[in-house]
């Protein structure tokens, strides 16, 4: 199995900034696709951002320019640099991981438990 943990929530005042961090760990053949989504309240789960084998990023319109996520695939830890945070950016985000399961082969699409970020002064 493959497991997630996200940190780096928290409060920050507007125009601030916060690193999320999501460590995978487990039976890990390979990491295809990492990624950050969110869910504000009462709203839907969007994505934020998406990092795949290569190199290739997708940010979604609301956040390109401000957030950028990276990989470091010794540790099999992806990261979201959020900058110039806004009231707007205040939701839960979630790491989401498709990775290959070492052993059995089998691709698995996993989720982090979510960690809250709140934008606000």
């Amino acid at each position: 199995q493959v497991q997630l943990v996200e940190s780096g929530g928290g409060l920050v005042q507007p125009g601030g900034s916060l690193r999320l961090s999501c460590a995978a760990s487990g039976s890990i053949f390979s990491i295809n696709a990492m990624g950050w989504y969110r869910q504000a309240p009462g709203k839907q789960r969007e994505l934020v951002a998406t990092l795949i084998s290569g190199g290739n990023t997708n940010y979604a319109d609301s956040v390109k320019g401000r957030f950028t996520i990276s990989r470091d695939n010794v540790k099999n830890t992806v990261y979201l640099q959020m900058n110039s945070l806004k009231s707007e950016d205040t939701a839960v985000y979630y790491c989401s991981v498709g990775a290959v399961e070492g052993g059995t082969l089998r691709y698995l699409e996993v989720w982090g438990q979510g960690t809250l970020v709140t934008v606000s002064s």
